[in-house]
């Protein structure tokens, strides 16, 4: 997908402005006394020494039938005298970038980066915009599978400054891997924004182009779940599944299948789901993209437990997470731990997930004081429902929820910045003490890559999975009776997802944390802390999603 997204935009051949032919002539200079040919013998017989020697000076621009000439008499192409690509180091950088895209696909992103950072370089030495872009592009994409969210924003970032000239289809991977990455970090509203602002601008500017729309909608469906906008995220799949049949990218498609069976979750329809997953996962298993086909066996775990087949849930997720183990796709691999220990809990094995969260926020700070209720898809839900974030870390993570939240008020702020703080009080009365101290440093689980825990789960990696995991581990002291613990673990996890902008089912973790201090006869902070789920529930224009972009042609 890099490759079709990313170069330099121009018409092999083509010549234009004064630059390019002072170029063709420092060009012509420099092919000429390498030979060590004369102007005359480099014009002879169509031209003349006179002309060679202005047009080497860059004083006249050259008409392609000289252009033609003088490559021929210089023995190189005319694409090559034109652009300064050699056709040779050109098959051979893309070869090279085939042999990265392979890499990361199948082994690690680490051994992968070091592939991309050599054609990176070398495509800057030889001036090749292209794939310079496209190596960019992939050494992003293996900062997205590491966890290393700020490299890989400053990756995209650079396609983006590259090819800053260029239409903005050849820059919609890059905005797409920037919004990832964001929404990797909790920062969902922006993420929202970059997606929204880039649809908008190419139904805007009359470039419907159905690569770039696709990849933009299927990358839209996550943070829409996640904060609750869901019939933007049903629209949004909508229209991907239109635009589907005008795309040849089959790995594109799988996403897409990815990204459709989110809102099928979320609207119930497991079986739907689950086949949709399995359309995904053939096509992942017949392009050997191993990171993405671990993502297919998340997500069906997720289906699994959401319909309570438990045991079946726990053997696609103990897969997927022993896959992006093995891959090191470390940002990954915690947040199936938590998913894992969900379903070991709901089927009784609280100690087994104990182990599992316990090490995933041993590297993470305390969370901070207490906010006011407010989150993700953290929520507990009725009995045998599973209630941890649904499948995160590409176009298709995080639970569904059931509040749409699509409309934002008049005047709502629809450039956020990346980042939010929470600066609502929490329920008077309540515990305001950081998240649990002494948090176990026990090593990752056995058979688990040691590496996926080295960074861990923190306010800015991962924090919708690090609200669950505090959500989790509330629960698993609640049934066991450690009121204080639980109730710290619930303003973790209140205060990470409060700053995420996820309102998607806030609501339901202000129920527990309110139905834990009316247990404990806190009434006034336990009706603060209904209110403010309320809140949430009754004000579903509460996000900074502005209008929903314009939709194109169909």
């Amino acid at each position: 997908m890099a490759d079709r997204s990313a170069g330099d935009g121009r018409k092999a051949g083509t010549v234009t402005g004064a630059e390019s032919t002072a170029e063709i002539g420092r060009r012509v200079l420099k092919l000429r006394t390498e030979r060590g040919f004369t102007q005359r013998m480099l014009a002879e017989p169509a031209y003349t020494a006179a002309y060679v020697s202005t047009l080497e000076a860059g004083k006249v621009r050259p008409s392609e039938a000289a252009l033609r000439h003088l490559a021929e008499r210089l023995g190189v192409s005319y694409e090559e005298l034109t652009t300064g690509r050699s056709p040779h180091d050109a098959t051979r950088l893309r070869a090279a970038l085939t042999d990265a895209r392979r890499a990361l696909a199948t082994g690690s992103a680490e051994d992968a980066a070091g592939l991309f950072a050599e054609v990176r370089d070398e495509a800057e030495r030889l001036g090749f915009a292209e794939e310079r872009a496209s190596a960019l592009l992939g050494l992003g994409d293996c900062a997205l599978e590491t966890g290393d969210l700020t490299v890989a924003r400053d990756h995209f970032e650079a396609v983006e400054r590259l090819l800053s000239g260029e239409p903005l289809p050849r820059r919609v991977p890059a905005i797409r891997g920037r919004a990832v990455a964001h929404l990797l970090a909790g920062e969902l509203r922006y993420s929202c924004y970059l997606l929204e602002s880039a649809i908008d601008e190419l139904n805007a500017s009359g470039l419907h182009d159905p690569y770039a729309l696709l990849l933009l909608y299927t990358a839209a469906i996550a943070p829409y779940m996640d904060m609750g906008a869901h019939a933007r995220a049903v629209r949004a799949a909508e229209l991907a599944l239109a635009l589907a049949p005008s795309v040849d990218d089959p790995g594109l498609i799988a996403r897409m299948h990815r990204g459709v069976a989110r809102t099928l979750i979320a609207e119930g329809r497991t079986a739907e789901a689950d086949a949709s997953l399995a359309k995904a996962q053939e096509l992942y298993e017949q392009l050997r993209i191993h990171t993405d086909l671990a993502h297919c066996h998340w997500m069906r775990g997720y289906v699994h437990a959401q319909d309570g087949n438990l045991e079946r849930a726990e053997r696609e997720l103990r897969t997927a997470r022993d896959m992006l183990a093995s891959k090191r796709a470390a940002l990954f691999t915690v947040q199936v731990e938590v998913e894992l220990a969900d379903v070991l809990r709901r089927r009784g094995r609280t100690a087994e997930a104990e182990a599992l969260l316990l090490p995933l926020l041993a590297h993470s700070p305390a969370a901070g004081t207490a906010p006011a209720p407010g989150g993700t898809d953290t929520a507990a839900a009725p009995g045998g429902t599973n209630t941890t974030p649904a499948p995160s870390g590409t176009d298709t993570t995080a639970a569904p929820s059931g509040t749409d939240t699509t409309a934002a008020p008049s005047g709502t702020n629809t450039t956020p910045a990346p980042s939010g703080t929470n600066t609502t009080p929490a329920p008077s009365g309540t515990n305001t003490t950081p998240a649990p101290s002494g948090t176990n440093t026990t090593p990752a689980p056995g058979g688990t890559d040691t590496a996926a825990y080295e960074a861990g789960l923190t306010a800015d990696r991962g924090a919708v999975h690090a609200g669950g995991a505090h959500r989790l581990l509330g629960l698993i002291a609640d049934e066991r009776g450690d009121a204080e613990a639980a109730e710290e673990h619930y303003c973790a996890a209140l205060s990470l997802l409060e700053r995420t902008g996820a309102a998607g089912d806030l609501a339901d973790l202000c129920r527990l944390l309110g139905d834990l201090l009316r247990r404990e006869g806190r009434l006034e902070a336990a009706m603060d802390a209904y209110r403010t789920g309320l809140g949430h529930r009754a004000a579903p224009g509460t996000t900074t999603l502005g209008p929903a972009p314009a939709e194109p042609p169909m």
